[in-house]
């Protein structure tokens, strides 16, 4: 009985060692088919879709690769030549692709690449017709754009394309079939924003793993510039050909122009046995050995590792994508957010090269210490004053030092404060000198690390001495500033009405930063110049509007004409308002808003700007509001100084959720101007 008790008991302690060893290994079993289940935690630039907003849009919003302010923007165009040019670059619903260009900045481009197989076809194509060149079909399922990555299959012909990029240079991956025809096209001229001349261009082979060349262009009436570029390649190209006009070269050494004409270049592989074909190229504006320096310091650290190269780009990205973590909101929101911060950092342009070299706007090779800062070019800095600005200050304040840094150096080597330096140039492009705001925001946020003196004197300056043609090419300066001086508003019949507020708006600002370093009688004269807005309000309408000189009002006079409409809209205005029209800017008088509505009277300043909200549903770029251009930008806020504040937070929440979107179509409704909508949106 006592045996038959112990060996029962031995056999229920067995069982139960049986069931804990069962039970832990499914508890182990269904913890690490848990883990392994578990979806990656998402990084921040995985919230970034560079795809967004790309249809419609500009040469500056584009899908490719690049690190903050990049020289190299590396990314596929797809428009055709008579696309008009601010709808040149990149068009998501053209279902093909004609190459990779290098440069997407401001009215600037560069050279093309473009892998092929079979026939060999120098020209381009249409997006009508790829069969008429050298374009590829493809298919936006089988596309991928990320942080510092993009990848589609060229499905002409069976050749997956990738790309990443540093700060001055581009790394592609191509991945061939089996062929005895494999190639890589290197054009010169291709459809871009600024329609250019070329004066000059050559592409030499330098051995059977590279090439150099350059190409120099003349755009508008202002800019000229060289790119001088190398690229190499992980493997040797069996022979080089070219072409000049219509008529293709084989076996070349060096291929040249010295006219306006179509050129290029194609290297031949033999793909047989490997298929893939890793090419890095980098670029500058000052010459061929200064492309090469940038090359050898932003490439040979990834010993031809593309891996490496593509992780670089996104840790970067990571770290500047990571001053500011959001919490709550939808995935559609962080989406949103965190695009629109890339956005911030990746339209405009340093143009110096790794050890600082640049070109001036004489053309005179110039050099500052690359450890201080480099030197930046862009669009006109105009509307920066609701968005881009504040951004940058707040995330990355060394960064706007640097800017200012950069608007110094060119003021020292040029003469004039430049208001919009795209390509270094006086391009002149807009109105008003709003590079002021944005140096008395970078000051008044206490980043400092630079000549607060020399900083306002060149401010002053340029708000104290009439525009002129600069005399290296463009134009410096304020064009209707003298009458404005004079008179204290720009008459009908010289100018733009507008024009008077954006220069009383800069002359508030220098007022600012004459207050801040003591400079009493500055101050006192620059804020009675900022209240010339006044001068073109009338009490009779409650509008801004045109006056004549000596007193009479414009009679032909519209509040709303002409400034935007429903969907997709630059909303370009007419001549008495810079892009805009009387409604939307009669309440830019962002330095005095007590005093507008004192003028306009408060109920009226509220019922107006409610009744145009209303009018302007669903997307918010009517001839009423307009969020997709910059005289409009700040309509929401403006209750907020009306005594209304809960109606800034109701259409603010309103312009967030149905003029911005998730997708290459309904991105932005408007005109993501390098960086602005972004902006917006992130503020």
């Amino acid at each position: 009985m006592i045996f038959n008790q112990i060996k029962q008991n031995q056999m229920i302690k067995k069982i139960k060692r049986i069931l804990m060893a069962i039970i832990l290994l499914v508890f182990v079993g269904i913890t690490l088919i848990s883990c392994n289940s578990k979806p990656n935690k998402k990084e921040l630039a995985d919230y970034v879709n560079p795809l967004l907003g790309t249809s419609s849009s500009r040469w500056m919003l584009f899908p490719g690769p690049c690190l903050p302010f990049g020289m190299v923007k590396l990314s596929p165009d797809n428009t055709d030549e008579e696309e008009y040019k601010l709808g040149a670059g990149y068009e998501y619903k053209i279902n093909s692709i004609s190459g990779f260009s290098h440069v997407h900045s401001w009215m600037m481009a560069s050279f093309s690449t473009m892998p092929t197989t079979g026939e060999l076809k120098i020209a381009v194509g249409t997006a009508a017709n790829p069969d008429a060149g050298y374009r590829s079909r493809i298919n936006n399922k089988n596309t991928k754009a990320a942080a510092g990555y993009y990848a589609t299959i060229l499905d002409d012909y069976n050749i997956k394309a990738e790309l990443t990029a540093t700060t001055r240079g581009g790394f592609q991956r191509y991945t061939f079939p089996k062929t005895d025809s494999a190639r890589i096209l290197f054009d010169l001229k291709f459809t871009e924003e600024e329609p250019s001349t070329i004066v000059g261009a050559s592409i030499k082979k330098v051995s059977n793993t590279e090439i150099e060349g350059y190409v120099m262009r003349e755009a508008g009436e202002w800019n000229e510039y060289v790119v001088h570029f190398v690229a190499r390649f992980n493997r040797p190209f069996t022979t080089m050909g070219g072409w000049k006009g219509t008529t293709i070269l084989h076996e070349l050494n060096e291929i040249s122009i010295t006219e306006d004409m179509d050129i290029g270049a194609f290297l031949n592989f033999d793909v047989q046995e490997d298929q893939e074909v890793l090419m890095q190229t980098a670029i500058s504006y000052v010459s061929v050995e200064q492309a090469r320096l940038n090359l050898v310091t932003e490439m040979d650290g990834f010993d031809w590792s593309f891996e490496s190269a593509h992780n670089n780009a996104r840790e970067i990205w990571n770290e500047l994508l990571g001053k500011i973590k959001v919490e709550g909101g939808t995935e559609s929101d962080r989406i949103k957010f965190y695009t629109g911060l890339y956005r911030a950092y990746s339209s405009k342009t340093i143009f110096s090269d790794v050890n600082g070299k640049y070109v001036d706007a004489c053309e005179n090779i110039q050099q500052v210490d690359p450890d201080d800062f480099s030197v930046y070019g862009a669009d006109a800095f105009w509307g920066s004053f609701w968005n881009l600005n504040q951004v940058w200050s707040l995330v990355s304040p060394d960064k706007s030092e640097k800017w200012v840094r950069s608007l110094l150096e060119l003021y020292d080597k040029d003469g004039w404060l430049h208001d919009a330096p795209g390509g270094l140039e006086y391009s002149s492009i807009m109105v008003a000198a709003h590079q002021i705001p944005f140096i008395v925001n970078t000051w008044q946020k206490g980043i400092r690390g630079f000549d607060e003196e020399k900083a306002f004197k060149a401010m002053k300056e340029i708000q104290m001495n009439p525009g002129q043609p600069h005399e290296c090419g463009g134009y410096a300066g304020n064009r209707n500033l003298q009458i404005y001086m004079d008179i204290g508003y720009v008459p009908a019949n010289v100018g733009p009405v507008s024009n008077t507020l954006e220069y009383a708006y800069d002359d508030w600002c220098v007022a600012q930063m004459a207050k801040s370093l003591n400079k009493e009688d500055d101050y006192k004269y620059f804020m009675q110049r900022s209240q010339n807005y006044r001068n073109v309000f009338d009490p009779s309408t409650k509008y801004i509007r045109p006056k004549y000189a000596g007193g009479p009002w414009l009679e032909d006079f519209s509040m709303v004409k002409g400034a935007g409409d429903s969907g997709h809209s630059f909303g370009f205005g007419s001549k008495d308002y810079v892009e805009s029209n009387a409604w939307q800017f009669s309440w830019f008088v962002p330095h005095d808003l007590k005093g507008l509505i004192e003028l306009m009277e408060v109920d009226e300043f509220n019922s107006r700007l409610e009744e145009g909200f209303k009018n302007s549903r669903p997307y918010f770029t009517s001839d009423f509001v307009n969020i997709g251009n910059q005289p409009n930008m700040e309509a929401p806020w403006l209750f907020n100084y009306s005594g209304k504040p809960w109606l800034t937070q109701y259409w603010v929440r309103e312009v967030l959720d149905n003029y911005f979107g998730t997708d290459p179509v309904d991105g932005y409704h408007g005109d993501e101007d390098q960086g602005q909508m972004g902006s917006w949106f992130v503020m």
